[in-house]
């Protein structure tokens, strides 16, 4: 909601509560085939992109989120990952985080909106600098058919980057959904989705880890979370879902996505892309300790706490 040059964010998601910024000048605002893309320079936070009134990013804290849901799952793999996708994530941010990783020989994205790609070229040009990577290729298309359709085992890495799981984003969250994610990673890879916030959403992520256990049969399920100033209640989590390996049938167990096996990434020279802001393997395995709160409340639906 904007009013006397004031953005509130508001939603039955997080009812009582909103998180205001002070805009100094809209940039942009359209409607697409499919939501409300907006872009406003705010007086705090920097340049803003909402979705249907969302805050999808800002210039000032969007690489807590960016490089923490891309990182933790790269680097908890057993082997460096050398085909991703990334379901969503428009803006691009995720997409320069992959990049980062010089093993990866291909990066596939599938989203369903153009407008939000473009828009994000425009006016976030540091985050969507990926989009420019030779190894990436755009697929404007739905994400759900585009992982239905995928030959199984295709992905060392799937990274879901949804909007909250109301309207057109239900679908994100529900069982077919990622029954098809895991049929598409192959054996020992993670699917890795965005996941709420323990403080507004905990009886969402029960739901959704609860239901992963069910598919990620013989692999593991964790919960990691970072902070966010923007994002409601300032965190926001991802379920990391690791499908099981091949050779676990003969005892070696699931994978622990809490231990970082690859190197932490660094610039990219080529791209203009600085070094890290946020992540570390020190922070990558304290993202997974959880509040004795959400730890009494998720017993039972996570592999690792």
């Amino acid at each position: 909601m904007i009013n006397a040059g004031w953005y509130t964010e508001m939603s039955p998601m997080w009812p009582g509560q909103g998180l205001s910024l002070k805009i100094k000048e809209v940039l942009y605002r359209a409607k697409s085939e499919f939501q409300d893309v907006c872009v406003f320079e705010s007086e705090s936070m920097g340049t803003v992109l909402t979705l249907d009134g969302v805050i999808q990013c800002t210039d000032k804290d969007e690489f807590s989120y960016q490089e923490m849901i891309a990182h933790i799952p790269m680097c908890a793999l057993e082997r460096p990952a050398k085909k991703v996708l990334v379901v969503g994530g428009g803006d691009g941010g995720v997409l320069r985080e992959l990049a980062r990783h010089t093993e990866v020989e291909e990066i596939h994205m599938a989203e369903i909106d153009k407008m939000v790609p473009e828009v994000s070229k425009q006016y976030f040009p540091e985050m969507a600098v990926g989009f420019t990577d030779p190894r990436v290729t755009l697929h404007i298309c739905d994400g759900i058919k585009f992982v239905e359709d995928s030959p199984a085992d295709s992905y060392d890495l799937i990274v879901v980057d949804s909007s909250d799981p109301v309207g057109p984003a239900e679908v994100l969250f529900e069982k077919p959904f990622f029954e098809a994610l895991h049929r598409a990673v192959r054996p020992g890879g993670i699917v890795c989705t965005q996941a709420e916030s323990l403080w507004l959403h905990l009886g969402i992520i029960k739901a959704l880890a609860g239901m992963c256990s069910e598919v990620f049969v013989g692999g593991s399920v964790s919960y990691a979370s970072t902070t966010i100033p923007t994002y409601p209640s300032g965190s926001i989590g991802m379920l990391v879902c690791a499908k099981a390996r091949a050779a676990d049938a003969d005892g070696e167990g699931p994978l622990d996505p809490r231990v970082a096996r690859q190197p932490e990434p660094g610039p990219l020279p080529k791209l203009g892309v600085d070094e890290l802001k946020y992540y570390s393997h020190e922070v990558h395995t304290a993202a997974f300790a959880l509040p004795v709160f959400a730890k009494k409340a998720l017993a039972g639906c996570l592999t690792f706490q």
